[in-house]
């Protein structure tokens, strides 16, 4: 069969694929390179001794972190909430409590996330999340191409990890941080809105 070469001199402008096209490669994308990361880190690890410390030691742009560079929490005293918490207790109740129950304190279907995120790393939570799992007859689906958790992975970890923590309470948080202008940035580049 014949090597096809372009002719010498000829060339071709680049292509620029449909938005749908590229948003969809790009979150194959991202769920291939966390799948990746899930594995060669070895798949899941727990903490040997205790949870890092939740407490928040910096932020940028409205998002919290503790002395290990973990995304976490941040709750005033008078109960307000940062952005992400309050987010990812609304992503939790439209994706996630169904399997895992209200307040993530699981069900007949599937484990208390609650506890689970007394001991397991950020990157871990990202990796089940995305990948999905096995254990024994429960199955946590992959859910790495779905923009409405992939988009909100952190928020979730960050509400789940203050329910964890008993930072806040089961009812959904009156008061809130306002949302800032990089989380809004963000979440429109990823969700395809640009």
């Amino acid at each position: 069969m014949p090597k096809l070469v372009p002719a010498r001199g000829s060339f071709h402008a680049p292509v620029r694929l449909p938005s749908n096209i590229e948003d969809k490669l790009l979150r194959t994308v991202w769920f291939v390179g966390a799948a990746m990361i899930f594995v060669v880190s070895g798949g899941i690890t727990f903490a040997d001794d205790a949870a890092v410390d939740p407490t928040a030691v910096k932020s940028e742009d409205g998002k919290y972190f503790d002395k290990e560079g973990n995304p976490t929490f941040k709750v005033a005293p008078d109960g307000t909430v940062d952005w992400y918490t309050y987010s990812g207790y609304r992503r939790y109740h439209s994706e996630c409590h169904v399997c895992h129950g209200p307040d993530g304190m699981g069900s007949t279907y599937a484990p208390a996330v609650t506890d689970s995120l007394k001991t397991m790393s950020y990157g871990d939570f990202v990796g089940v999340v995305a990948s999905g799992r096995q254990n024994g007859n429960s199955v946590m689906p992959a859910l790495g191409d779905n923009p409405n958790v992939a988009c909100y992975m952190d928020d979730l970890y960050i509400y789940l990890r203050a329910r964890a923590n008993d930072a806040v309470g089961r009812a959904r948080p009156a008061k809130k941080e306002a949302k800032p202008e990089a989380y809004a940035q963000a979440e429109d580049s990823c969700m395809g809105k640009r």
